[in-house]
């Protein structure tokens, strides 16, 4: 049985034919359009209709809802801890040494592999679209669309600012001020091509960071991401000469944690259809707490 999707047009797109509707409002690529054209798959006021035909407030335009046929990764049994799910979205919450996806030689044993069978063993079949990756090492929200549409709208909320992203992390020393912003421009590092570093031909990267607590050598920090660039975090700590604990790549290992003490700790943006805001927070794993302990006592 086919599903369909219904939005209602607003009064500040009433003129807009229906393929600028869909294009702009909606996000529907000219291909995808035309896949829906050839199944009868756009309806307007519950009648198929041109695409040239001009809308107006009160319309509702109902659009197929395409099927996934595969995972696009391969299902594997594995932990997966869920923060929030609907329909459209789910949040996971990804543990330290964990890759989000496969990538290079490592094809299982990935957060990816492991909703893929999460969602094998609901019956249901969405190919896996995380909507962003955190390093291997770092923990916490990993936000995955269930479907194309979907994917479009929350990568055009991310690039316009409204999927906000909260880290904590644990650094060397203290920063003063305790409140403030870097803005440092991130590219490749001259030597070492898994790196990255602070570079004038970088690409454009501002984390803003708050300092949380200060600890007996360390601090804890809750830092926020105006831009997203690999690495960033982790190279703008070290570039202010904070490194993060236990992160070898950019400042050195530690005997308190087996990894590196950044946690992705919540995400908040406007649900992609309906009228509210999404909120998770992932509760610290228990590596990063003993960081704190150690330091607190």
């Amino acid at each position: 049985m086919k599903s369909f999707k219904t939005y209602s047009v607003a009064e500040e797109h009433q003129g807009l034919t229906v393929e600028e509707y869909l294009k702009q409002i909606l996000n529907y690529s000219g291909r995808k359009i035309q896949k829906l054209t050839r199944q009868k798959g756009i309806l307007l006021n519950k009648k198929t209709v041109f695409l040239k035909k001009n809308v107006k407030q009160g319309d509702v335009l109902a659009v197929l809802a395409l099927e996934d046929i595969s995972f696009g990764v391969e299902p594997e049994t594995g932990p997966v801890e869920i923060l929030y799910e609907d329909g459209y979205l789910i949040v996971l919450n990804k543990p330290s040494g964990l890759l989000v996806h496969p990538t290079g030689q490592t094809l299982k044993g990935t957060l990816s592999n492991y909703l893929a069978h999460y969602y094998r063993q609901q019956g249901s079949i969405h190919t896996i679209r995380p909507l962003h990756r955190l390093d291997r090492e770092t923990s916490g929200c990993v936000l995955f669309a269930k479907d194309s549409h979907t994917q479009a709208l929350l990568e055009t909320a991310l690039k316009n600012g409204k999927l906000k992203r909260t880290y904590r992390a644990v650094i060397l020393g203290n920063i003063n001020p305790p409140e403030g912003t870097i803005n440092a421009s991130i590219g490749q590092h001259p030597t070492k091509p898994n790196r990255r570093a602070v570079t004038s031909k970088g690409e454009r990267a501002i984390t803003h960071y708050r300092t949380i607590q200060n600890l007996p050598g360390a601090s804890l920090l809750d830092l926020t991401l105006e831009t997203g660039r690999t690495h960033q975090i982790r190279v703008h700590l070290t570039h202010i000469g904070h490194p993060i604990v236990g992160d070898r790549m950019y400042g050195k290992g530690s005997v308190l944690i087996n990894g590196q003490a950044l946690h992705a700790f919540s995400l908040h943006f406007p649900h992609p259809f309906e009228e509210r805001e999404i909120v998770v927070e992932a509760p610290f794993p228990d590596e990063f707490l003993k960081v704190l302990e150690s330091l607190n006592s």
